[in-house]
């Protein structure tokens, strides 16, 4: 999807984005006599327009002038050849306004709305590449407290054990209390071949536990599908910008495989581009059923996603769609539409609880705000759960089955569909 505002988040995590244009700067406001004393690329940064009607900028620009004429800092680093911290990015000048427009995101009290310097906008770039170096798990800041949405099958994550809902307390010794998404991905990131060790503690565990997970390069999968015991498997990682033909061909291997039975299967998949949603759940619904809506309380009018109306399948077709915590956005709208429209049953355990739509907002050319713009609202008009959609059928998957390859959550719904 497209928006003349911006690019368009519909991940938990790791972005999922529409290439767009750069849009102009962004107005903190201030006066003209201000801002000319400013370097040019400050003064660029902040913008010419006036401020919003009602809002006294003038402490700000007083701190700033007390910066210029007192400030000392209190010791000067010393340089060392074997130091691994990074360069300060932009002049002084240009690191304050950065500050100035995190706090302003903060302020929200929103965790996915936040700033992305240029480091971190190059990040956001690399991510959709679809391969980095990393341990490969979805993260984000849940009740305040930085919470894993899913390791990617395969990935260094998921070969040390760690789930859904796992939480991370600490970063190679350090607290993560506090940080923003960006600091933490940052933390956790690095060379291949290195190791990060994660403090984590679990629902069930007495206490936290270290896990050292050694970094790689990621390559996020997309699609599998097997048969199992006269069912067809439909396993969806990511809804990528390519989704939906792939999910189209899988659906024509299940047609072609003579079965009737089919297990969507939603565990561990983050999210991604909306319209991919759409369409996947267009080959179940009549032509103008509503998949999701977008709440944008009241800045606009709602948006309503309908199904195109592919609508190939009969009464005959019987399907489970398995989901856990790391089953967010994108994979919450197209568990939710299907089940409302009652093409299927979720089963597994409670999903992520993403509810709501964000924007990436070019700031200055390499530089963004992403910032939440409206709810997700399922067919029934309500909004996407905090604690996420609650399945039909509750099944979990013990630390014991995972440690011997055994898949119960998956063994119930073919359970059920025999």
């Amino acid at each position: 999807m497209q928006s003349d505002r911006g690019m368009r988040f519909f991940v938990a995590g790791t972005v999922v984005l529409t290439a767009l244009g750069f849009v102009g700067g962004f107005a903190l406001g201030g006066n003209s006599r201000v801002q000319s004393a400013l370097p040019a690329s400050v003064a660029q940064a902040i913008g010419a327009e006036t401020p919003p009607e009602g809002v006294d900028l003038s402490p700000v620009w007083r701190a700033w002038r007390v910066m210029d004429e007192k400030f000392v800092p209190a010791s000067v680093p010393e340089k060392n050849a074997s130091s691994t911290e990074p360069e300060p990015v932009g002049t002084p000048e240009e690191r304050r306004v950065y500050g100035m427009i995190q706090g302003l995101a903060e302020s929200l009290g929103d965790p996915y709305t936040f700033f992305l310097p240029p480091v971190e906008q190059k990040q956001f770039e690399e991510d959709l590449s679809g391969e980095f170096g990393g341990v490969g798990m979805e993260i984000e800041i849940k009740d305040e407290i930085l919470t894993v949405v899913t390791p990617l099958k395969g990935t260094p994550a998921e070969k040390a054990g760690i789930k859904p809902g796992d939480l991370v307390l600490e970063i190679d010794g350090e607290s993560t209390r506090g940080l923003d998404i960006t600091t933490a991905v940052n933390k956790i990131r690095g060379p291949k071949g290195t190791t990060v060790v994660l403090t984590m503690m679990r629902e069930g565990w007495n206490r936290t536990r270290e896990v050292p997970v050694v970094r790689d390069t990621i390559n996020l999968p997309i699609i599998d599908t097997e048969i199992k015991e006269g069912v067809f498997v439909i396993a969806l990682h990511n809804f990528t910008a390519n989704s939906p033909q792939l999910f189209r061909d899988a659906l024509r291997e299940f047609v072609e495989s003579g079965s009737s039975k089919l297990i969507l299967d939603l565990r561990g998949n983050p999210g991604g581009y909306l319209e991919a949603a759409v369409d996947m759940a267009s080959w179940f619904l009549p032509s103008g059923r509503v998949v999701v809506s977008e709440d944008y309380a009241g800045h606009q009018d709602n948006v309503e996603h309908r199904s195109r109306g592919y609508d190939i399948f009969n009464q005959n077709l019987k399907m489970i769609i398995l989901v856990d915590k790391g089953s967010a956005s994108a994979s919450e709208i197209l568990a939710g539409a299907l089940r409302a429209h009652g093409k299927g049953q979720l089963l597994g355990t409670n999903t992520f609880g993403k509810g709501s739509v964000q924007e990436l907002v070019p700031i200055t050319e390499d530089t963004g705000l992403k910032i939440t713009v409206a709810r997700w609202l399922l067919p029934d008009g309500k909004q996407i759960p905090h604690d996420g959609l609650v399945p039909d059928v509750m099944a979990t998957t013990s630390d014991e089955a995972i440690k011997t390859g055994k898949d119960e959550q998956m063994e119930k719904a073919l359970e059920l569909l025999r």
